[in-house]
């Protein structure tokens, strides 16, 4: 009993390491918003929902009696149609197992949840039922595909680059965090792996590829270099973004004593729309993969699958619906993507830094396009421009501080979390900056007095001094 007892509390403490996401809830005591968590979990993958944790990961434990485990069974028997789920008590912790459902739609008091990231949003019963029976009531990154070899397919190197862009321990077996994070269902690998962590991604699905071309003028007569990314998603993203980069102008930026290079279309842009691209397109469209134009005039990003159902224009920058919600969630989990309907939102205050016009949106019911208007360095004036990269360069040094604030703060959360973390652990838990940046931030906070090193770099700790 005793062993068995020390496997269900390291499972447990393996759920809270992993943190909140798609398919893990935490809540720090019982309450009545507990029948839409496990309602929209039920229309998703399915789930876990840990009661007597904190959003910060912290255990709480909670008074757990069977009063509490007949409240959330008597739940789930009324939602429409009767659910159920697995109870179990671990530590003080109340862990709800939710199921996939397989009687898609469920709904509770009337209402329809679907998970959305780590987050839970209402819907239509028409949005839901339309949402899942489109392609056989799953989704595309949902579905199992057997042809998929963990052994032979993986690209280590990408799935070791998840592990640290998510946060997650290393200790963690591969198999059990993949179950954990619903990346494998009966022994089988999901689509969403394979998009995430596959050498060649053109091996098992032809359309999952990212097509850039370079063209000389305004139209698409004469090309000057092309380009198929054809890695793992997250490759794909990277070496696609630096592609536009590498064919745009750039503005030379003074500050600090240093001279940086600017595109003319702002990078935070550019990588949201080639993120939301990847996100949202509709995989299961054959024959056709992302496209980027790159003209003299513009940058074009289309993506195969118009709005997903519920979706308008307008709502654009306000609401969110994903058409791939385990990879949505994956994404988040890598910092990649934010909060639900923030993308457009940040494209536009991104390009009205920079003085540049919105972006223009087209879209039907198979395609989505977003464009970008490139500035015309040639017909602007001298004083235009000078206006222009003035504005810039607030812009460039508003986003620099604040980033630098951020990682300050990350950097003091984890000194206080453990006194003793090493740079190498620091530089991990933030998974954007090196070792040497860490140093370099360690030795700013010891000149400006808000800490101070106790004993030697090994066997020595943190001691904070203001926050």
């Amino acid at each position: 009993m005793k062993r068995i007892n020390s496997e269900l509390e390291k499972e447990l403490l393996s759920l809270i390491s992993q943190g909140e996401g798609y398919n893990i809830e935490f809540k720090e005591s019982y309450n009545s918003n507990l029948a839409k968590e496990i309602c929209s979990m039920s229309n998703a993958t399915g789930g876990k929902i840990l009661i007597g944790v904190t959003d910060e990961g912290k255990i709480k434990t909670t008074k757990i009696n069977n009063k509490i485990k007949s409240e959330v069974q008597t739940l789930v028997r009324n939602f429409d149609p009767s659910f159920n789920v697995i109870i179990e008590e671990v530590s003080g912790v109340l862990i709800i197992n939710v199921p996939e459902g397989n009687e898609k739609p469920y709904s509770t008091s009337g209402k329809f949840y679907l998970r959305q990231g780590a987050n839970s949003q209402q819907l239509s019963r028409n949005e839901i039922r339309d949402f899942f029976i489109q392609e056989g009531l799953v989704l595309f990154d949902d579905q199992s595909t057997s042809d998929f070899d963990f052994k032979k397919d993986i690209k280590n190197s990408s799935f070791d680059n998840f592990i640290r862009m998510a946060k997650i321990s290393r200790k963690i077996p591969r198999y059990n965090l993949l179950e954990n994070l619903s990346l494998i269902r009966n022994n089988k690998p999901k689509n969403a792996s394979v998009l995430l962590f596959s050498q060649n991604i053109t091996k098992f699905f032809l359309q999952a590829t990212i097509n850039c071309v370079f063209f000389r003028g305004k139209d698409r007569y004469t090309i000057l270099d092309r380009k198929e990314f054809t890695s793992d998603l997250n490759s794909n993203y990277e070496n696609a973004f630096n592609f536009v980069q590498s064919k745009l102008n750039t503005e030379y930026i003074i500050g600090g004593g240093a001279r940086r290079e600017v595109l003319e279309i702002p990078d935070e842009a550019l990588r949201e729309a080639i993120l939301n691209a990847i996100v949202h397109r509709d995989y299961f469209i054959k024959g056709a993969n992302i496209q980027i134009n790159i003209y003299s005039d513009r940058v074009e990003i289309i993506n195969p699958g118009g709005l997903v159902k519920g979706m308008t224009l307008e709502n654009l920058g306000k609401k969110s619906l994903s058409r791939n919600n385990l990879l949505f969630g994956l994404m988040q989990r890598m910092d990649l993507v934010e909060k639900s309907g923030s993308g457009f939102l940040r494209i536009r205050r991104a390009l009205k830094k920079y003085r540049l016009a919105d972006p223009i949106i087209e879209t039907d019911k198979n395609w989505f396009t977003i464009t970008f208007l490139r500035p015309d360095l040639q017909k602007e004036s001298m004083q235009e421009r000078l206006s222009r990269k003035e504005n810039v360069e607030k812009a460039t040094q508003k986003t620099t501080q604040e980033t630098t604030q951020k990682t300050t703060q990350k950097i003091l959360e984890l000194l206080i979390k453990n006194p003793q973390i090493s740079r190498k652990e620091i530089a991990r838990n933030l998974g954007s900056i090196t070792e040497d940046g860490i140093k370099y931030n360690l030795t700013k906070l010891k000149k400006e007095g808000r800490i101070k090193r106790i004993g030697p770099d090994k066997g020595g700790y943190w001691e904070i001094l203001s926050i």
